[in-house]
């Protein structure tokens, strides 16, 4: 297996290709292809062509590797390593113009299932701001050369939270309920509409924690790692939503609480 700090460049030089790819195409105009799992669950024809992009790279660079993408599903690999890609992370966002959205690139060893696998290597470029937020397992987490750190205890205002709310329609009561029960301890909280970037803006200390239901395991694989080499915790759990696991990132000071209230 190739040196955690080499797996690193190679994810921030994919993700960075794979933006610039991103923002031509949404400069050029977007055709959605297709819905998923609920009618807001949209994909474009950029979603596709991104992670192609990123899959060729990955193939010519690290052959032997396994890959688990959003759009085109999972292929085992030879080597131990699975990258875990989501290529345009935020794609209603993206597809209303809203500049909230990336590629998230991660590299894991074992299984490719969240809980068995290490992260080890990640990436998540926001296109539109031109920030590349990076991690290696124990190297820190950077934006660019600037190392990152969690707020490790929010302000006695209250923490500033970020959440996001599942597709199906069915799920929203459930989800604002819990919006209600974190509200004692919030200053306030956004709902920024891309995972990644919540992700990586907590590993910032833009964002004092985040909690959401329902993601996916290339919803998380990158941010989780950014977060965990920022000083802080990251967790999920089922609760009683065993197909919509609860999924918690935040400072050490804040953790326990958020996942105890949002946790149900």
């Amino acid at each position: 297996m190739t040196d955690a700090t080499d797996l690193e460049a190679i994810a921030t030089e994919i993700a960075r290709e794979a933006g610039d790819l991103a923002r031509r195409r949404r400069a050029e105009g977007v055709a959605i292809a297709a819905t998923k799992s609920a009618i807001a669950d949209i994909v474009t024809e950029a979603d596709r062509e991104v992670e192609a992009l990123i899959r060729a790279r990955l193939v010519e660079r690290r052959p032997g590797d396994g890959f688990l993408g959003e759009e085109s599903g999972a292929e085992e690999g030879t080597t131990g390593v699975t990258w875990v890609v989501d290529p345009i992370d935020g794609t209603v966002n993206y597809a209303y113009g809203i500049p909230a959205y990336g590629v998230s690139i991660a590299a894991v060893t074992g299984p490719p299932i969240p809980g068995e696998w290490d992260a080890v290597a990640a990436a998540v470029y926001a296109p539109a701001t031109d920030e590349l937020f990076h991690a290696a397992v124990g190297h820190g987490a950077w934006l660019g050369d600037e190392r990152l750190h969690v707020n490790d205890e929010p302000s006695a205002a209250g923490a500033l939270l970020a959440t996001g709310f599942g597709y199906d329609s069915a799920t929203h009561a459930g989800d604002l309920a819990r919006v209600a029960r974190v509200m004692p301890i919030a200053r306030d909280v956004r709902r920024g509409g891309a995972a990644s970037l919540d992700f990586a803006y907590v590993a910032a200390g833009r964002l004092d924690g985040y909690y959401e239901r329902g993601l996916q395991p290339w919803d998380h694989a990158a941010g989780a790692l950014l977060v965990t080499e920022a000083g802080g915790a990251f967790g999920r759990a089922d609760g009683s939503s065993p197909h919509r696991p609860l999924t918690v990132a935040a400072g050490r000071g804040l953790f326990d609480e958020l996942f105890a209230l949002a946790l149900d």
